[in-house]
């Protein structure tokens, strides 16, 4: 199931709708503080607390979340921010409930210092909305933040909770319905509804990838068999030269019909090197495609791209190879390279994103950190081509490829390599 992600401005609207109906802010309060409370209370058992509270909502939450705490036992101590918070003692418990969505400046120096210096030494610590110094709607880091072990949020996932480098020093994201109707184009990316098998169907009904190898047959290799075992029903491969180790089920051929109207996806990139006339036999097919790896930097310009039907995957340096250096956050750029090019845009990294040109945004959930090895890419091209490749609307196949990569990464386990990967996907579907 996907789940909203919205920015402070689109939060600030959710709440007033709520409001405008009969809620009352400090409804909210309750709601969110209670919320909060209980996260802590599974996540571990009571320990000396310390709750840290700000002048804002955020604070609010944390005064409800004490009282909460206290009522059911936990010793806790508040401090707000002021006189006293310079004096505030370590506690093995830390609750940071200072700022959350929507703060747009850094921290006053010493304030941050003693924060850093408070979460550091807890044993546990936990955040309300986001940490402290997070900036919601892009990720960054507006003053230096320390790792935390939960954070809580409520109504909806903020953009931050999904991307780089805030990501990184959330921990266990919980998110908390306080009754908020959180809606919009931007989403988490969830289990995907993947079409089903027809009883009546053959291999060409299933979805027939057509992969074009390149200078470097290994990734070509990866990629089609990850066609293959993420459920496309025919896998093909154009190669000038016998490429080893591909399975018996892979077939492979010297040339192929670019007009074959049996194309589900045509893929092509990964193993390419330099080799635009390959890219460009591609381009001359009306079948959708996905363009990966060498072959993006070698479209030239995105509107090359317009009525292609196309799905692209670049990592950082190949998105800056074809677009160049745009202006705003990840998710802003990725819209706008969507947008660009006409086509999806899988813009990889620790915080991958699908940007639709229509101006849908898929957020990954997060994967593990070992993806990042070799051949990983090359999979995930391979995964999303079935997908696209079995009829699912282009937007919906990539963001149902990067699901499932991830979560073949996490069955795979921290050892493995691409081959690896490959082999887990069954197991996920």
């Amino acid at each position: 199931m996907s789940r909203p992600i919205l920015t402070a401005a689109a939060m600030r609207a959710a709440e007033q709708s709520v409001i405008e109906r009969g809620a009352t802010v400090e409804t909210l309060m309750e709601r969110a503080g209670a919320a909060l409370a209980e996260a802590v209370m599974r996540f571990t058992w009571p320990m000396d607390t310390l709750v840290l509270v700000g002048p804002g909502n955020n604070g609010g939450d944390g005064n409800v979340a004490s009282r909460v705490l206290r009522e059911a036992g936990w010793p806790v101590r508040v401090v707000e921010l002021g006189e006293a918070f310079d004096r505030a003692e370590n506690a093995p418990l830390v609750i940071d409930c200072l700022f959350g969505t929507g703060l747009s400046r850094p921290l006053e120096e010493a304030v941050s210092t003693k924060l850093l210096s408070l979460v550091s030494a807890a044993d546990l610590a936990v955040a309300c909305d986001l940490p402290s110094g997070v900036a919601s709607d892009d990720g960054t880091l507006l003053s230096p933040v320390g790792d935390y072990d939960l954070t809580v949020t409520f109504g909806a996932l903020k953009p931050a909770h999904r991307l780089m480098p805030a990501m990184a020093h959330m921990g266990r994201v919980v998110l908390a319905d306080i009754g908020v109707d959180a809606a919009g184009d931007w989403f988490e990316i969830g289990a995907p509804d993947l079409p089903p098998i027809d009883p009546a169907g053959h291999k060409y009904s299933r979805g027939l990838v057509h992969a074009l190898a390149g200078t470097m047959p290994g990734a070509i290799a990866l990629s089609a068999t990850a066609s293959a075992k993420a459920g496309a029903g025919y896998v093909r491969v154009s190669t000038s030269k016998p490429i080893e180790g591909l399975p018996h089920a892979v077939v492979q051929v010297g040339t192929a019909d670019m007009a074959d109207e049996r194309i589900g996806c045509l893929l092509v990139g990964p193993g390419l090197g330099d080799l635009p006339q390959v890219l460009t036999l591609a381009l001359t097919s009306k079948a959708p495609k996905l363009i990966d790896a060498d072959a993006i930097g070698l479209v030239g310009e995105p509107e090359r791209l317009k009525g292609q039907d196309a799905i692209l995957t670049p990592h950082a340096g190949e998105f800056a190879k074809l677009f160049g250096e745009l202006a705003g956050s990840k998710a802003e750029v990725a819209l706008a390279a969507a947008e660009a090019s006409g086509a999806v845009v899988v813009y990889k990294g620790p915080d991958t994103l699908v940007a639709a040109p229509d101006g849908r945004l898929g957020f990954a959930s997060p994967a593990p950190a070992w993806l990042a090895s070799a051949g990983t890419g090359d999979v995930l091209a391979g995964v999303i081509a079935a997908c696209r490749a079995r009829g699912m609307e282009a937007f919906d196949a990539a963001c149902a490829g990067v699901w499932l990569h991830g979560r073949a990464a996490e069955a795979a386990g921290p050892a493995m390599i691409a081959d690896d990967l490959v082999a887990a996907l069954p197991s996920i579907l």
